[in-house]
């Protein structure tokens, strides 16, 4: 299995308070696929530089660091494309994790 890094975008449209229970679909995807979600780092909501539709002018991101066969990824990236709930989805390989340095 591969580390993989996803930085997600969500659709908080008016509704702070679903941002939990989409980590937990993103979470339940990953792990419906095989895969084995390592760490979730919630950011914030930040404004859109660009603006493309003027009732969503913000987002809420969201780090994901998971662990998934190398096949299954573009099957992920495609679920999270058609959800309603995410906005962007970037997808990449995620460098190992760095081995703590042992005191003498």
């Amino acid at each position: 299995m591969k580390r993989y890094e996803g930085l997600f975008i969500l659709n908080t449209a008016a509704r702070e308070e679903g941002i939990k229970d989409i980590i937990d679909k993103v979470s339940a995807e990953i792990t419906a696929g095989g895969g084995r979600v390592e760490t979730v780092q919630k950011m914030d909501k930040r404004a859109f530089v660009r603006v493309a539709n003027k009732k969503h002018t913000s987002g809420f991101y969201v780090n994901v660091i998971f662990e998934t066969q190398p096949s299954a990824v573009t099957a992920l990236r495609k679920s999270f494309v058609l959800s309603e709930d995410i906005f962007r989805v970037l997808l990449s390989e995620a460098a190992a994790p760095k081995a703590e340095a042992k005191a003498n």
